[in-house]
């Protein structure tokens, strides 16, 4: 991933690897715009906002423009544009998920082939854009999404579980050579 951010982004292709820092130019279908999650920010509830890409000789693909607040689809640019962002593979479906709701474009699991195929597009990527940018409305990703590093925390819960078996040991032995047999 830090190979991906440093270096230049690559056109969008046909089989881009995931989380590969890519350019797509194409126009911003807004009539087929969609908001992906539920997500609060600084006391506000809102989703991701999602749009179609059409381009010229390549199916369409999903963008993820980025977070607008509940009930606003935020500006959508016009005209033919290019998109910086990275590839993104979608979700998993999860039976805990909410249910997706189609009729209002809302969904709850970031699934590009089944949100495509709801919006109309049934050939389009398999894979999605998140567009990555400065600030603004709709807020878009700052940088490639990193996997969480939990080494620390393992290191402290696993070192602290034998020091306490060797003092519940250490106290059982102690007890045991003191008692008379």
């Amino acid at each position: 991933m830090d190979a991906a951010e440093a270096a230049p982004p690559a056109p969008l292709g046909p089989a881009p690897e995931p989380f590969a820092r890519v350019l797509a130019e194409g126009v911003l279908d807004a009539s087929r715009a969609a908001l992906v999650g539920l997500e609060p920010r600084q006391g506000t509830l809102g989703a991701r906002l999602v749009v179609p890409l059409i381009r010229e000789g390549a199916p369409p693909v999903l963008v993820d423009l980025g977070w607008v607040p509940q009930g606003a689809r935020g500006p959508v640019p016009e005209g033919r544009v290019s998109i910086l962002g990275f590839v993104h593979p979608g979700e998993a479906r999860s039976w805990l998920a909410a249910s997706d709701d189609t009729s209002a474009r809302h969904f709850y699991t970031f699934d590009p082939p089944g949100i495509a195929a709801a919006l109309g597009l049934p050939h389009a990527e398999a894979f999605a854009l998140v567009r990555l940018g400065p600030p603004g409305l709709p807020d878009p990703a700052r940088a490639i999404p990193r996997p969480p590093n939990n080494h620390l925390g393992y290191v402290i819960t696993w070192w602290g579980l034998a020091l306490s078996l060797i003092v519940v040991v250490g106290a059982f032995l102690f007890r045991r050579l003191r008692s008379p047999p």
